[in-house]
C-alpha cells in the first residue's frame, strides 16, 4: 500500500513520523495534525522529501479553558482525594481537618495570556479571582479590564504571592523546563501548580510535592505521556495523594474532536488537489 499513501492524518502524535516512514511513502504529499502543537514532528525532516504539513488551529480554546478551571477547582477542594474517602470500605464520616483551600478571592496568575490563558481569566473572573499575569506582550487595556487582570513584567513576581499558578504556555526551547526547582522553591507553599502546557514545561515536580515546598499540582500533561509505570514514579509520583494526573483531556469533547477533526480533512483535500492549504505550518 506505500505508494497509494498521499496523505497521513496524525491523532496523538501517532505514527510517529521519521527518516525511514517517510522513504517508504514515495507518494505522500501531506501530512495533517489533529492539533495546534508540532513539537512531536521535525519540520525540516518532512519538508526536504517535499511533503507538506497543516496543524489544525480551530478555536478549541473555550474546551481547554474549562478543562483548566476544573482542574483548579479539583485540586482546591481534594474532589479526587473525597471521592477515595466516600467510596472506602470503611467510611463513616470525613475527618474534620480534611480541608481545602478557597478559590473564591483568592490569587490567581496565569503565565501565558493568549486565547486560552484569557479565557481563563474570564472564568475565574466568576469567582472573584485576584487575576496576575505574564505575558510576552501586554494585553490591550480594555481586555485587562474586563477581566480585572493585572500584568507582571516578571515571571518570579507572578510566582511569589500566588494561591494558583496556571501556566498555558506553547511548548518552545524559551519554555522547556519553565517551572523547576527554583521557581517551585518561589512558590508559597500553599500554592498550587496547575500545568496545561507542554509536559516539559515543568519538571517533575514530585519532590516538591513531597516535601511540602508546594501544596498540590494538578497536570493536564506530562512528559513522556503517558508516564512509565516504573516502580520510582509509582512511589515519588503516581501515587501521591496532593496531585492530579488526567490524559489530556482539554480537547476531548464531540464538539472540539468533530471541528479538528473536520479541519484536517480540509487541509487533506486542499493538499491533494493542489489548492492553497488552510492551515499549513512551515519550517522555522
Amino acid at each position: 500500500m506505500s505508494k497509494k499513501v498521499q496523505a497521513i492524518y496524525l491523532w496523538w502524535h501517532k505514527s510517529v513520523i521519521d527518516q525511514e516512514l517517510l522513504q517508504s511513502l514515495p507518494n505522500l504529499k501531506v501530512i495533517a495534525n489533529s492539533g495546534v502543537g508540532m513539537d512531536h514532528l521535525d519540520l525540516k525532516l518532512v519538508a526536504s522529501f517535499g511533503v507538506k504539513v497543516a496543524n489544525a488551529p480551530c478555536d478549541v480554546s473555550g474546551s481547554t479553558a474549562d478543562t483548566e478551571v476544573a482542574l483548579l477547582l479539583a485540586s482546591a477542594r481534594r474532589l479526587v482525594e473525597g471521592y477515595h474517602v466516600a467510596i472506602s470500605s470503611g467510611m463513616e464520616y470525613c475527618e474534620a481537618d480534611f480541608l481545602g483551600v478557597e478559590v473564591t478571592g483568592a490569587t490567581l496568575r496565569i503565565n501565558g495570556m493568549g486565547s486560552i490563558g484569557y479565557k481563563i481569566a474570564l472564568r475565574a473572573k466568576a469567582f472573584e479571582m485576584n487575576i496576575l499575569y505574564h505575558n510576552r506582550t501586554w494585553r490591550k487595556e480594555q481586555e485587562e479590564q474586563a477581566v480585572g487582570a493585572t500584568y507582571c513584567k516578571k515571571i518570579d513576581s507572578l510566582l511569589q504571592k500566588a494561591d494558583f499558578v496556571m501556566v498555558v504556555v506553547s511548548l518552545t526551547p524559551l519554555t522547556d523546563e519553565l517551572i523547576g526547582k527554583r521557581e517551585m522553591e518561589l512558590m508559597k507553599p500553599a500554592a498550587t501548580l496547575i500545568n496545561i502546557s507542554g509536559g516539559t514545561i515543568q519538571n517533575c515536580p514530585a519532590t516538591a510535592l513531597q516535601t511540602g515546598v508546594i501544596r498540590a499540582a494538578a497536570l493536564e500533561v506530562t512528559y513522556p505521556e503517558p508516564l512509565p509505570r516504573l516502580p520510582s514514579l509509582l512511589i515519588t509520583l503516581l501515587k501521591l495523594e496532593n496531585i492530579i494526573i488526567t490524559p489530556h483531556l482539554s480537547i476531548k469533547t464531540g464538539k472540539a474532536t468533530y471541528m479538528i477533526t473536520e479541519e484536517a480533512a480540509e487541509n487533506i483535500l486542499a493538499a491533494l488537489n493542489g489548492l492553497p492549504i488552510p492551515s499549513e505550518v512551515l519550517p522555522s
